[in-house]
C-alpha cells in the first residue's frame, strides 16, 4: 500500500548520501505521516538545546531562538514554535534544507506534518447520555446526574465552538486558534459545537455546568494539521486551569510528536480523553488514537453493539455511546443535528471524567483515569474487536461495581506440532475467568532459534489453538500463550511449546555429488536444498545431460518462484550453471522445471570449503522475523571461535522485505552495542531492502552476537526481515 506522496529524488539521493557518509555520526530521523503537508516539517530539539517555558531558571537559550537559528542556517522558513508541549517547532523547507537539517547534532527527530479529520460521519435521537447512567439495557427515557461539575474546564481541541449557542450560555472561556482565517475561535463545520454539547451543553451534555474553551485546530472543512493540533495542546499545557479536561474528537496518521505533546498536557495533569477514530482498524495505528497518555475511547450503538466504523484494539481503553448521537449545532444559536463517530463516544468520557472532577478537583490523571475505567460496566458491548476491553462507561459513580482486576487462569499444556515446512499448529488447555468481565481471548507469542528468549506477539485467538504461518523451513520455533479478559487484565504465560518445521518439498543436495536421472512433465518443477558452511566459495549448480528442456531457479533463504530468484539462466535445453563466487552461509534453494518435459537430467551442487576459525568467513540468519508498524526488532548472529578485531571493510548484506523503505531504519548492532547505519528512512514507498554495505568495524571484536535491528516508524506498511548476512 502507498500511502503518501513520495519525496522528491534530490531527497532521496541526498539522504542516502548522508546516511553513508560516516557511521561515526548518526542523522536525525526522518519520521513520515500518512497525509503529508507538502514541505512542511515538525523538528524536535534533543532535551539540553532548548528550554520549555515550564523549565524556570533554565541557562538554555529558547525554543524560538533556536528555531531561528537552525532556519537561517539551513535556509528554511520558520512557520510556528511551541512552547510548553513540545520541545520543538515547524518549519517550512524544500528537499535540499530538509537533508542538510536531518544532519544538523540540534535536532532529535523530524517529522513530516500531517494532516488531521474530524472524526465523525453524517446520518440522521438522543440516546447517549441516557445510557450512561444505566448498567443495562433497555434505556428508561432519563439521564440522572450527582453534579454539574461547575468547577471543572473543559477544553474542546476541534473545530471550534459556536459560543452563542443557547447551550453553553454564561459559561464561555478562553481559547485559541491555529487556523489563519478571520473565524478565530468560532465554529464554521459543527463537529467542535457538537462535541461541546455532549461534553458539557445544558440539554445534551454530561457535564452540564463545566466551563467551556474552545480549541480551534480544524478549519471549517474539518482538517488540519498535526502542527496545528500540537499548537493547541501547547496552549493548554499554557494556559488550562484545574480541574481540566480535554476532548480531542479527531484523528490521522501516527504522528510521535502528536503522543509527546499529549504526554506532555497529560504530566501536567490535564486528563485527556481521545477518540479512537472511524476506519474499522487497529486503533495502535492512529494518533492521539495510540497515545498511551491519553483515554482512547472506541463507540457502540443503542444496542451496546460496537459501531461498525470504530476502531478497535489493545489501544483502546473504554467505548461510550457514538452511533446517532444528537448535539448542538453551528448553524444557529438553538440549533442541533444528530451525527455518529468515535467523535461523539469521546465527548461522553470526557463528560464523565468532568463528573469525577467536579468531586475530585486534586485528583491525579492517573486516580481520575482509574475511576472512570473501574467504574466502567464490563463485557455489555458486542463484538468489540480483538483486543479491545469491553468496558461501557458509565457515569454514576456511587454506583460503580467493584472493578474487575482477577485475571484469568494461566493457559495450561501448550503443544506445538508441524503441519509443513512453513506452518506450526499450536493448541493448549483452556483458561477460565472468575472476575466478571469474561474470558475475551488469547494472545500468542513466538521466537525462533534453539533456546531463543525474544517473544514477540504474533497473533489473537478466540479460542485454544492456533495457527503459525509463513514460516522458514527447518527452522525451530517456540511459542507461549496467555489469556486475557473483557477488563484487560493478562493471565501469566503457558509453557513453552517448541516446534521444528521440517525441511522444504525435495532432496538435499550434498557437496560434488551428482543427483541423476531426473525427469519432469512440462510444467512440472523438482525442488531441492544445499546447506553452504560459512567460508565456503565458488558456489556452483550446473544441470546437464538427458532430454527436454529444463529451467534452473536459484535463491537463498527461501524457495525460488517464476518471479523471483537469485539466479536464472533460462536457457534452451538441459544445460545450465548458476555460480556464486562468495555464496552466504545457509541453506540455497534449487528448483528445476520443465518448460517441455525432460528426462535423463543430472544436477549438481559443489563448492570449495573455507580455512576454519580464521580468514574470512561469512555468517548468515536466515529465520524471517517479522517488522509490524512502528515496531523495533532484532535478528541475532552469533559468532564464536574467531580471535581479534573484526576488520575495516566487513560486508553486510541484508534482504528486508517490506512494501515502504521509508518507514525503515536499519541498524547492525555489535556486540558492544554500537550502531552502525545501513538505511535511514529513504526511499519512500519503494518496496524492500536489498543492499550490500561495507563497514568499518575495526574497533569490534569479532566474537560475540552481532543484530540487525530495524526499526519501523510509520502505520500502513509491514514486512519481515528474509535475510541478512555478514561477512568479515
Amino acid at each position: 500500500m502507498k500511502r503518501r506522496t513520495l519525496l522528491k529524488q534530490t531527497l532521496a539521493a541526498s539522504a542516502v548520501t548522508m546516511a553513508f557518509a560516516t557511521s561515526a555520526m548518526a542523522a536525525a530521523e526522518l519520521r513520515y505521516a500518512q497525509r503529508p503537508v507538502q514541505g512542511q516539517y515538525i523538528v524536535v530539539l534533543k532535551d539540553q538545546v532548548a528550554s520549555l517555558s515550564v523549565e524556570r531558571n533554565s541557562a538554555k537559550p529558547s525554543i524560538a531562538s533556536v528555531a531561528n537559528s537552525i532556519a537561517a542556517a539551513h535556509k528554511a522558513q520558520v512557520f510556528r514554535t511551541f512552547n510548553a508541549a513540545l520541545r520543538g517547532f515547524v518549519i517550512k523547507a524544500d528537499d535540499k534544507a530538509l537533508v542538510s537539517m536531518l544532519n544538523d547534532d540540534r535536532i532529535a527527530y523530524i517529522e513530516e506534518d500531517g494532516y488531521v479529520y474530524a472524526n465523525a460521519t453524517q446520518t440522521g435521537a438522543t440516546w447517549g447520555i441516557d445510557r450512561t447512567d444505566q448498567r443495562d439495557l433497555p434505556l428508561n427515557s432519563s439521564y440522572t446526574y450527582n453534579t454539574t461539575a461547575s468547577n471543572v474546564h473543559a477544553y474542546i481541541i476541534d473545530t471550534g465552538v459556536l459560543g452563542t449557542h443557547t447551550q453553553f450560555t454564561g459559561r464561555m472561556g478562553n481559547g485559541f486558534t491555529a487556523i489563519s482565517d478571520a473565524n478565530g475561535t468560532n465554529d464554521c463545520n459543527g463537529h467542535g459545537t457538537h462535541v461541546a454539547g455532549t461534553v458539557g451543553g445544558t440539554t445534551y451534555g454530561i457535564a452540564k455546568g463545566v466551563t467551556v474553551h474552545p480549541v480551534r485546530v480544524l478549519g471549517c472543512d474539518g482538517s488540519g494539521t498535526n502542527s496545528g493540533v500540537i499548537g493547541g495542546v501547547d496552549w493548554v499545557r499554557t494556559n488550562h486551569v484545574k480541574p481540566a479536561v480535554a476532548n480531542m474528537s479527531l484523528g490521522g496518521g501516527a504522528s510521535q510528536a502528536l503522543d509527546d505533546a499529549i504526554t506532555a498536557v497529560s504530566n501536567a495533569g490535564v486528563i485527556v480523553v481521545v477518540a479512537a477514530g472511524n476506519d474499522n482498524a487497529n486503533a495502535c495505528n492512529y494518533s492521539p488514537a495510540r497515545a498511551a497518555a491519553a483515554i482512547t475511547v472506541g463507540s457502540t450503538t443503542n444496542t451496546d453493539a460496537r459501531s461498525s466504523f470504530s476502531n478497535f484494539g489493545t489501544c483502546l481503553d473504554i467505548f461510550a455511546p457514538g452511533s446517532n448521537i444528537l448535539s448542538s449545532w453551528y448553524t444557529g444559536t438553538s440549533a442541533t443535528n444528530t451525527i455518529s463517530g468515535t467523535s461523539m463516544a469521546s465527548p461522553h468520557v470526557a463528560g464523565v471524567v468532568a463528573l469525577y472532577l467536579a468531586d475530585n478537583p486534586t485528583a491525579s490523571v492517573s486516580a481520575a483515569t482509574a475511576a472512570v475505567l473501574n467504574g466502567s460496566t464490563p463485557n455489555k458491548v458486542t463484538s468489540p474487536g480483538t483486543g479491545s476491553p469491553n468496558r461501557l462507561l458509565y457515569s454514576l459513580f456511587s454506583g460503580s461495581t467493584t472493578p474487575d482486576t482477577t485475571a484469568p487462569s494461566n493457559p495450561a499444556s501448550a503443544a506445538a506440532t508441524a503441519a509443513s515446512s512453513s506452518q506450526i499448529n499450536l493448541s493448549w488447555t483452556a483458561s477460565t475467568d472468575t472476575g466478571g468481565s469474561g474470558l475475551a481471548g488469547y494472545k500468542v507469542e513466538r521466537c525462533s532459534g534453539a533456546g531463543c528468549t525474544a517473544f514477540a506477539e504474533v497473533g489473537t485467538a478466540t479460542s485454544n489453538s492456533f495457527s503459525s504461518t509463513g514460516l522458514a523451513a527447518s527452522t525451530s520455533y517456540s511459542f507461549r500463550v496467555r489469556a486475557y479478559d473483557g477488563a484487560g487484565n493478562n493471565s501469566g504465560y503457558s509453557n513453552t511449546a517448541t516446534a521444528t518445521t521440517p525441511a522444504a518439498t525435495g532432496t538435499v543436495l550434498s557437496n560434488g555429488v551428482a543427483v541423476t536421472g531426473l525427469a519432469a512433465a512440462a510444467g512440472n518443477s523438482l525442488n531441492y536444498t544445499m546447506v553452504v558452511p560459512a567460508g565456503a566459495t565458488n558456489l556452483t549448480f550446473n544441470t546437464s545431460g538427458g532430454t527436454g528442456d529444463s529451467d534452473m531457479y536459484v535463491k537463498f533463504g527461501s524457495a525460488p518462484t517464476d518471479t523471483v530468484y537469485d539466479c536464472r539462466p533460462y536457457a534452451s535445453g538441459n544445460t545450465e550453471a548458476c555460480t556464486f563466487a562468495t555464496p552466504s552461509a545457509g541453506t540455497y534453494y534449487v528448483r528445476l522445471k520443465a518448460y517441455s518435459a525432460f528426462s535423463g537430467l543430472s544436477l549438481v551442487g559443489s563448492y570449495t570449503t573455507g580455512g576454519g576459525g580464521g580468514g574470512t568467513q561469512t555468517y548468515t540468519n536466515t529465520n524471517d522475523v517479522t517488522i509490524g508498524d512502528n515496531t523495533t526488532v532484532n535478528s541475532p548472529i552469533v559468532v564464536s571461535g574467531r580471535s581479534g578485531n573484526a576488520p575495516s571493510n566487513a560486508s553486510v548484506t541484508v534482504a528486508i522485505v517490506h512494501t515502504y523503505q521509508g518507514d525503515l531504519k536499519v541498524d547492525l548492532v555489535a556486540p558492544d552495542g554500537t550502531l552502525y547505519n545501513i538505511h535511514n528512512r529513504t526511499g519512500g514507498g519503494t518496496d524492500n531492502v536489498n543492499k550490500t554495505v561495507t563497514l568499518n568495524l575495526s574497533s569490534e571484536a569479532l566474537n560475540g552476537t552481532w543484530n540487525l535491528r530495524v526499526n519501523d516508524n510509520a502505520a500502513g506498511d509491514t514486512g519481515y526481515i528474509n535475510s541478512w548476512s555478514v561477512t568479515f
